[in-house]
């Protein structure tokens, strides 16, 4: 089932593309790695898929929500809020909240923007850092951690906003390969529960254990390997 469907979306810095016409779809239990030099915009057009970014052209379409840069800014906030509910965002380096525990930062999310009761919050935070593989670290600060546990629980406050779709920006930055493999791992798991993943990456490898269809950036356009 297709759960989010992009089409012609074209975005330009200083009146130069980075991308253009760019078109995809992505369907529950399916993986994309995103690919190609650096600086071709692959971290932008993922921005753009969840609203972080406006593209100058094109529509971005998740559920009966869709993102055009033509809408009136009130419609246009109320899409990019409707996109969110569904889609979830790992940023590279993570960018948890390092003044508040691993289990705080799972919690932070379903508490303060769907406003459950912390009972409930917390429940369901442990259950996702158990699911994740870092339960044993709930008490810990993101400094007390390592890289491959702050990638983790950075998956784990994405999932507890209950997306149906997760975009990764270079999760395997910080990860050394057998790390970047477990990672996978979990990933694929995650897909067999009605998730749909999209990442950007530089590693070939990561893709492949991903089992992931690979898209590439190359002179504004893309491409299929």
């Amino acid at each position: 089932m297709k759960v989010l469907s992009a089409i012609g979306l074209t975005k330009r810095f200083a009146g130069r593309a980075v991308f253009q016409d760019v078109s995809l779809e992505l369907s529950v239990g399916e993986a994309i790695a995103l690919m190609g030099p650096s600086g071709t915009g692959k971290t932008t057009l993922l921005r753009c898929l969840n609203g972080l970014e406006i593209a100058d052209a094109g529509t971005v379409t998740v559920g009966s929500a869709s993102i055009e840069p033509s809408l009136a800014p009130s419609a246009l906030q109320g899409a990019v809020a409707a996109v969110r509910e569904k889609v979830g965002f790992v940023f590279q380096g993570c960018h948890l909240f390092s003044h508040r525990t691993v289990l705080d930062n799972v919690m932070e999310g379903p508490r303060f923007v769907k406003g459950e009761p912390v009972d409930a919050a917390r429940r369901r935070a442990e259950t996702l850092l158990e699911k994740v593989g870092v339960a044993h670290r709930a008490a810990a600060y993101p400094h007390e951690i390592s890289g491959g546990e702050q990638q983790r629980t950075a998956i784990a406050r994405a999932l507890a906003m209950d997306p149906s779709i997760l975009l990764l920006d270079e999760p395997t930055s910080a990860l050394d390969p057998e790390r970047g493999e477990r990672l996978a791992e979990l990933l694929r798991t995650l897909m067999t529960e009605h998730l749909a993943v999209m990442t950007v990456t530089h590693d070939a490898r990561f893709a492949e254990h991903l089992h992931a269809r690979v898209l590439r950036l190359e002179d504004a356009r893309l491409v299929s390997r």
